[in-house]
């Protein structure tokens, strides 16, 4: 090398850089996870609301105004149909998706409701249900409908409850 031929940064200068650059990760990381758990609790709500309204679909459709006691019924398409009333990603019972795990609780047996369009056999489809959406490991609320189609909030697990709100819930706003 010539003098005056300086290329090349010094080694303080690439520290200062890779310090300046750690600064700024460790502000922005909790702010991206924050962001990644409002979305994935996002997710968890839309979900709810779409076995809700899938539910609905079916009582009014398939169940003799009864409500199908499964996601797998659920996800089952009518005799003659190829479309399922939830999808493919719900179709499981319990189902996990973004990180919640959806899980349908049927209430009472409908004495003497005929057999659904999808293949229930007659009697068991149900006349209440509930769904919870559990954090299955990031996230710090619980959500839970019931055929009201409120959707309900809370920082504990939810009691399940087939008419009304669960102890302790507040709705989504």
């Amino acid at each position: 090398m010539t003098p005056g031929d300086d290329r090349g940064f010094t080694l303080i200068e690439l520290l200062s850089v890779v310090g300046l650059i750690g600064i700024l990760s460790a502000i922005a990381l909790p702010g991206l996870l924050r962001a990644r758990m409002s979305g994935n609790e996002a997710s968890a709500i839309g979900s709810l609301r779409a076995i809700s309204s899938a539910q609905s679909t079916f009582a009014a459709s398939c169940g003799s105004g009864f409500y199908a006691p499964t996601l797998v019924l659920l996800g089952t398409p009518p005799d003659g149909g190829n479309s399922a009333f939830v999808g493919p990603d719900l179709n499981t019972d319990p189902s996990l998706k973004s990180t919640y795990t959806m899980t349908v609780t049927a209430g009472a047996l409908a004495t003497g409701a005929p057999a659904s369009c999808n293949g229930a056999v007659a009697g068991t489809v149900v006349a209440s249900y509930f769904v919870s959406a559990a954090p299955a490991n990031t996230g710090f609320r619980f959500f839970g409908t019931n055929q009201g189609g409120i959707i309900y909030q809370d920082r504990v697990a939810l009691p399940v409850t087939q008419s009304g709100a669960p102890a302790g819930a507040v709705p989504i706003q």
